[in-house]
């Protein structure tokens, strides 16, 4: 009786046991997660190539050939379908870093004064400044003087320099010149002659005196009052731009023609004359505003959509950028298009979360949204380089990816703002972590590992490429964008994401 009593209760025993180790086998944890690979070898020939291209004999600066009129192209309308070429602001001008690792800490330099301006922007038009409050008082006997544009509101509160170029023709005829694409930003401008101060570009600084089709704005003008800092010379509207990293433009609000290749024109578009420039545009004529205000070239021209596909930023590759040719596919990732309230600059999106090697990141479900205040939120920014997440989101995506990287060999601690850094040096390629973005509504995108491990020098040191933020703000960079068609459908407020259709 006690034997078969025992026999029982070992039974029993051996069954729970069993239970257990095969609850636990089952567990997402011990699952094998979802990789990527890492072609290491590849990433490290871009980092000497894009320090040795001499931009003099890239084909993507040569002129259009003579035979080709830009006087050629059709007026545009709203439903008008146009496409420009896209090109890295790397490979404009020539490199001056002695080595990769330098040009990577000036990016990031950069950029981080453009996030610090975009948050600040954010917080001021949620704090309700009015613009008049901002106005300069401008003295009609000097010259263009930065400091009679500039308060310490403006100055701090707008954005960076940009990343990215497109040529574009300005003016009767059309003078081609390139232009940093922004959809951070919403003033169109461009330097003109006489310059005050005009940094070098790639092409000759326009004369307004050359086109048939230059008309200043006068004071009254309704352009002229949507400007957030301007003042008035002689009944000429005066506008002025400041950005985060110390970089302003100062000059006349005017209207142009301005010519998208051999696509079409547009007539009569607002944008600065800038006869005082300084900062970090080194290569471009100007800035091309893409962002959701009235001023911007999107809303200008009453563009239904405009999509583009960044080429990785240490390539001498192109890809487009397109309005009017909305083109998502059913296996095409899309998030809600989100708008603040209290400002129309930038292109808020539905994110709800991440996955790591196919396991959720545990995080809360509001850490993403915007407050009733207009605070928070994730936007999009082809200008900012590295995703910028809320501190808490950021944690618990870098520790997920963490506690699946054991097995690599880890690299220095930190380089400027990457804490999470690992040395691939004696690899060629690597499987790692598959990182996923869950977006509002059910759909996800997963990233390419050159998309979230990037070299930081030429020795094989990949870092992390997402950083933490103080500001309840999120941003999701460039990095994260590249080789994805980012559409977005601002007639059905939503956004596309489209892995290779660059």
């Amino acid at each position: 009786m006690a034997l078969a009593r025992l026999i029982s209760l070992l039974t029993v025993t051996l069954s729970l046991f069993l239970l257990t180790t095969t609850d636990a086998s089952s567990r997402p944890l011990s699952t094998p997660p979802k990789t990527s690979v890492l072609d290491v070898v590849s990433s490290l020939q871009q980092t000497q190539t894009i320090l040795s291209l001499d931009p003099a004999r890239s084909s993507f600066t040569s002129t259009r050939p003579e035979s080709v009129s830009l006087s050629d192209p059709v007026f545009l309308n709203s439903s008008s379908p146009l496409s420009l070429e896209l090109h890295s602001r790397d490979i404009l001008v020539a490199s001056q870093h002695k080595d990769y690792k330098s040009l990577v800490l000036s990016r990031l330099e950069r950029e981080s004064s453009r996030v610090a301006g975009i948050a600040a922007k954010i917080q001021f038009a949620v704090e309700g400044i009015d613009r008049s409050d901002l106005k300069p008082v401008y003295n009609e006997d000097t010259r263009y003087q930065t400091q009679e544009l500039t308060t310490p509101v403006v100055s701090g509160a707008s954005q960076g320099s940009g990343e990215y170029f497109s040529r574009i023709g300005v003016g009767t005829p059309a003078k081609e010149m390139y232009l940093v694409l922004d959809t951070g930003s919403d003033v169109n401008w461009i330097q003109c002659q006489p310059c005050s101060d005009c940094y070098q570009q790639s092409d000759p600084v326009f004369n307004p005196t050359s086109s048939s089709t230059y008309k200043s704005l006068t004071c009254s003008a309704p352009q002229c009052s949507l400007l957030e800092t301007s003042a008035c010379r002689s009944n000429k509207c005066l506008y002025q731009v400041s950005y985060g990293d110390g970089s302003f433009t100062v000059g006349e609000f005017a209207t142009d023609t301005v010519t998208f290749g051999e696509s079409g024109k547009l007539n009569d578009v607002a944008l600065g004359c800038g006869h005082d420039n300084e900062g970090l545009f080194t290569g471009a004529a100007g800035l091309l505003g893409l962002g959701g205000g009235v001023l911007s070239i999107t809303n200008q021209m009453k563009a239904t959509s405009f999509s583009y596909c960044l080429v990785d930023r240490d390539s001498a590759k192109s890809s487009s950028l397109d309005f009017n040719s909305v083109q998502l596919g059913s296996g095409d990732a899309t998030a809600p298009l989100l708008r603040n309230q209290k400002i129309d600059t930038f292109y808020y999106l539905g994110l709800s979360g991440f996955s790591v090697g196919g396991q959720k990141v545990m995080i809360s479900d509001s850490i993403f949204a915007v407050d009733a205040s207009g605070s928070g939120g994730v936007i999009l920014d082809c200008g900012t380089a590295v995703t910028r997440l809320q501190t808490e989101a950021y944690n618990s995506l870098r520790d997920a990816f963490l506690r699946l990287t054991t097995n690599l060999k880890k690299g220095t601690s930190s380089i400027s703002l990457f804490d999470t850094c690992y040395d691939f040096s004696s690899l060629s390629t690597v499987k790692v972590p598959t990182v996923t973005f869950h977006f509002t509504g059910g759909k996800s995108l997963d990233l390419p590992a050159k998309n979230y491990l990037i070299p930081v020098d030429d020795s094989g040191t990949f870092c992390f490429a997402f950083a933490p933020t103080s500001s309840s703000l999120s941003i999701i960079g460039n990095v994260q964008q590249q080789g994805t068609r980012i559409t977005y459908d601002l007639a059905n407020n939503r956004i596309g994401l489209s892995p290779n259709k660059c």
